[in-house]
């Protein structure tokens, strides 16, 4: 999709009430009364927001309003559709009317989808598997555990088809969380490589808007800026010291910005990493954030050409470069290499083999992508071939 001379036109809608701070979850209660919830299911993924205590005070807070709920767990990363029928059956059975998500991302897109697929007649997969609109869905709010993909703020959710290992999105405003509850503390116990896929996660997010053909729209630039380098100060902070609440408080909130789509109003956007990533979690079922670590570089590696100022302008302003006005490509080349660099320092992989895909697998990649003989949107359209050298480009990278 080319971009015009001038700012587009847009509508930003952003519905969710954002409840943010420490031990915010003990209020859910009234903000599932608030928002018409009286049948509630709890949707969880593992054991640790059992033992933790946090799906306790979950449960305390929906029975302080009266509440009845029924429980569901198991999500897994790259939530998976036999989960979604099994919380469709449920919900339907138990004439639940919110869902209530207590997890990250995956949570989310998992509770979105049983969300969607309670009061539809059909396959809760029509919505992934085609661009088919979603015109009804229960309400959704979150009590959210992991700072990444920023499901928490958008109508975007993802799942994987277990047959084939297909994994697919759709959204909708209908899908927008009625409330998230955002409290850093939550966030303090996932590992480093936890931390370190999230944050990957959040900067990806706000990349796929940085990068494209609008011109001048300056005040989102620079609301993106922010929170990249944001996210370049906190990440390691984060990582090194993982009870650091101002460290965490700032990450989480970067994640919903990154999501709400407030970085992105009034511009094109991209998206092509995000599809490309899918197809590596979809068959190895690595995490998003790792498999975007090695696809983001790597596509940035491939269009740069496109447009080396916006390039340069990424190497200068979000990563500290000198730029070279004799050479804008090598500071271009320069940011992106800075990107790839900090990703590896952070922990995370940056080619095939590191994060355990095969090169031998890239048709079966390109296959799964489904793009045929067409072009893709974005800041630079692609072809199945250009896809292939982009994962090929994955493949051999180094720092």
């Amino acid at each position: 999709m080319k971009g015009n001379a001038i700012m587009d036109n847009f509508n930003f809608y952003s519905p969710t009430e954002f409840v943010f701070g420490k031990d915010r979850e003990n209020e859910c209660g009234y903000y599932v009364r608030k928002y018409g919830g009286s049948k509630v299911l709890i949707h969880y993924g593992s054991g640790s927001a059992i033992k933790s205590g946090l799906i306790d005070r979950v449960k305390n807070s929906l029975e302080a309003e009266g509440i009845s709920y029924v429980m569901l767990g198991g999500v897994k990363p790259n939530p998976r559709d036999t989960l979604v029928y099994e919380g469709i059956e449920l919900c339907r059975k138990e004439n639940v009317d919110f869902i209530l998500s207590v997890g990250g991302g995956s949570c989310i897109d998992s509770s979105k989808a049983i969300a969607l697929g309670v009061p539809y007649d059909g396959d809760f997969w029509d919505f992934y598997s085609s661009y088919k609109a979603v015109e009804k869905a229960i309400p959704v709010g979150t009590v959210l555990t992991i700072a990444a993909a920023g499901s928490e703020g958008s109508g975007g959710s993802v799942i994987t088809k277990e047959d084939g290992g297909l994994k697919r999105s759709t959204g909708s405003d209908l899908l927008r969380p009625c409330f998230s509850i955002l409290n850093p503390a939550l966030t303090q116990t996932p590992p480093a490589y936890q931390t370190a896929c999230g944050a990957t996660d959040i900067m990806a997010h706000v990349f796929e808007r940085y990068f494209t053909n609008t011109k001048d729209v300056e005040v989102t630039d620079r609301l993106c800026e922010a929170v990249l380098l944001t996210m370049i100060k906190e990440t390691p902070r984060a990582i090194k010291c993982p009870d650091d609440y101002e460290a965490r408080a700032n990450i989480m909130w970067a994640g919903t910005v990154a999501h709400n789509d407030i970085v992105g109003v009034g511009r094109s956007q991209d998206w092509n990493s995000h599809g490309i990533e899918h197809e590596l979690s979809g068959l190895y079922d690595c995490a998003h954030g790792a498999g975007l670590a090695v696809i983001m570089p790597a596509w940035m590696e491939f269009v740069y050409k496109h447009n080396v100022t916006r390039f340069a302008q990424m190497a200068v302003r979000i990563w500290g470069c000198e730029m070279n006005f004799e050479n804008p490509e090598e500071t271009a080349l320069r940011g992106i290499y800075s990107f790839r660099r900090f990703l590896h320092e952070i922990g995370m992989p940056i080619n095939f083999d590191e994060l355990g895909a095969k090169e031998a697998d890239i048709p079966v990649l390109v296959e799964k992508f489904g793009l045929g003989d067409g072009m893709t949107g974005g800041f630079v359209p692609l072809s199945s071939d250009d896809i292939a050298e982009i994962y090929r480009l994955a493949v051999k990278a180094k720092i």
